[in-house]
């Protein structure tokens, strides 16, 4: 990860400052062993399935894409071997031509490819707009119960809408100040040191003059992060600004703009939300950064002495691309899950999220589909900071209930984990800040703070989110039906609760300064612990009898 020294300095962005050094590994290491709250990956190699031999198990990564020739990645990515590659005919009659490694939902059969997108607000915003904005009231007293029930739904929309939309251009402004004030305290600074070098003697030396506060402080955390020249200062900063204001700018052109429509390159019916067989085999699209992160925190190839260990050792990563950069749509979401169950997969990752829902029905089908198929869903709680238990989160594993039988219990899917992330420290920072938690709706928490792993051509990393912990689950299920293969997506949901290593303190929760039991922020309480779930799972008696995977085509 940059170094984030505007994050410290000015309280104006909301990336971290890591100044603690930890082993890039760190979210594989055993609290007792290595003094970390890792997942205990290496301890149970080593103890528990030292001389054994599990079954290959295939993971999809629904995600922004994967750099399917990384050289951490390239031998474990699944391969569709009924399809011949290049001669573009669909070989194994599924429906998609030459789908090698996966699909591309977001791309177009003339090889584009969609990279921003729209918000999911957005998308509504537009939806109902022309229908019910301006209405009086009453308009409004004629509308049928359906109507009514859309129309509060639109100023709902409209009101999120114009708020971040308007948010988006004061950060905007914001930073363009922000680069103003930080370089004025620089060149202050500089001048006051008339030619001496910035060191933390020089620097601490200056009088307390409040034109020099801001150069001062920029340089005392500038130390700390190994910076010691006022120019490397000055770039770094101005990188970081320029990057803001890159992703403002992006937020107002795309992600918050009513009239930004990319779907015209998938060139599908966008109406028709059972259509399936559309975009192309590009599995890496434009930027794979996010997916191929999460890819090697499942499975980069362990102990071959290249970049990082992922948790599992058995897998092949299918990746489906279905993520932009801006919300997943839920014809996308659901058409991936189908694709991935049809195809092979006993565990669905999902690192992404959105407040608000295009179709839930059609996802919470898709859902039903890998439930009936005995695939488990993991999925990211969200980097909101907020109680997943009152403010809403797509997707989810509450079914949707409609028409006559909406007065019933919502039920709730037997094989989705809901996972946040949990911090490389423990007591009062256990949670990481910007983690959503639910002491309903999250299940567990992960290591999702500074995680390392693999990043497109080659390269690696830090990057930090539920996004990053999600993963870290999928391996530990992974592990799980690879070793213990007939442990049905149920069964290893279970186990993957009951061996959670609980953590009893009080937490910091997250979005606040309110500390409360870290008990209380999910479900089982704790983080997930692979050394225990396997101890678990060898004598695990629990539910009904398990059944075998779905056929590892490909593996």
């Amino acid at each position: 990860m940059k170094k984030q020294l505007l994050v410290a300095l000015l309280s104006m962005m909301s990336v971290a400052v890591f100044a603690q050094e930890i082993p890039q590994n760190w979210f594989n290491l055993d609290r007792e062993v290595d003094g970390l709250p890792g997942v205990s990956t290496e301890k149970t190699y080593e103890k528990l399935l030292k001389g054994k031999k599990g079954q290959t198990v295939i993971v999809a990564v629904i995600d922004s894409g994967v750099d399917a020739e990384h050289e951490d990645l390239a031998d474990v990515m699944w391969v569709n071997e009924d399809e011949i590659p290049g001669n573009n005919k669909d070989d194994d009659g599924n429906g998609y031509i030459d789908d090698i490694h996966g699909w591309n939902f977001i791309g177009g059969a003339d090889g584009q490819n969609v990279n921003d997108d729209t918000y999911e607000v957005t998308r509504l915003y537009v939806r109902y707009k022309d229908k019910y904005d301006n209405m009086s009231p009453a308009q409004v007293a004629k509308l049928s119960r359906r109507e009514k029930a859309e129309y509060e739904t639109f100023l709902k929309v409209k009101a999120d809408f114009e708020e971040v939309r308007s948010g988006a251009e004061a950060n905007k402004q914001r930073m363009t100040q922000t680069k103003q004030m930080v370089m004025g305290g620089l060149d202050a600074l500089e001048k006051a040191l008339d030619g001496k070098p910035a060191t933390m003697e020089n620097v601490q030396a200056l009088p307390e003059d409040p034109e020099l506060r801001i150069g001062k402080n920029i340089m005392t955390q500038a130390a700390a992060e190994g910076i010691t020249s006022i120019e490397d200062a000055r770039e770094n900063i101005e990188e970081q600004i320029e990057e803001a204001m890159k992703y403002y700018q992006g937020q107002l052109d795309y992600a918050y703009n009513p009239e930004f429509n990319p779907r015209t390159i998938v060139g599908d019916n966008y109406d028709d939300i059972n259509e399936r067989y559309y975009g192309n085999n590009n599995v890496e699209g434009p930027d794979a950064f996010h997916g191929t992160h999460v890819a090697g925190i499942i499975g980069a190839i362990r102990n071959n002495g290249v970049g990082i260990d992922g948790v599992a050792d058995n897998v092949r990563i299918m990746s489906i691309r279905t993520v932009p950069n801006g919300d997943e749509r839920d014809k996308d979401v659901a058409n991936a899950i189908r694709y991935a169950v049809d195809n092979g997969a006993s565990i669905i990752n999902m690192s992404f999220g959105k407040g608000y829902s295009w179709d839930k029905g059609a996802v919470d089908a898709a859902v039903k589909y890998a439930e009936k198929n005995d695939v488990l869903l993991v999925h990211a709680a969200g980097n909101s900071s907020q109680d997943n238990d009152s403010t809403d989160n797509f997707p989810n594993d509450g079914y949707e209930r409609r028409g006559l039988f909406a007065f019933l219990k919502k039920r709730s899917a037997d094989n989705w984990i809901e996972v946040g992330a949990a911090n490389f420290e423990e007591g009062e920072n256990a949670s990481a800040t910007f983690s959503n938690y639910g002491k309903k709706n999250v299940d567990i928490f992960a290591p999702g703070v500074k995680i390392y792993s693999t990043t497109p051509d080659n390269n690696y990393r830090d990057a930090q989110g539920t996004s990053m912990a999600a993963p870290v689950v999928a391996g530990v299920a992974a592990v799980l039906r690879s070793y213990f293969p007939n442990l049905t997506a149920e069964q290893t949901k279970d186990i993957i609760m009951q061996s959670a290593t609980p953590v009893d303190a009080m937490a910091i929760q997250p979005g606040t300064k309110k500390e409360v039991k870290f008990s209380d922020l999910s479900v089982a309480g704790g983080r997930v612990n692979l050394y225990k779930a396997v101890e678990i799972a060898k004598n695990y008696k629990g539910g009904k009898k398990g059944k075998k995977m779905n056929s590892s085509k490909g593996a």
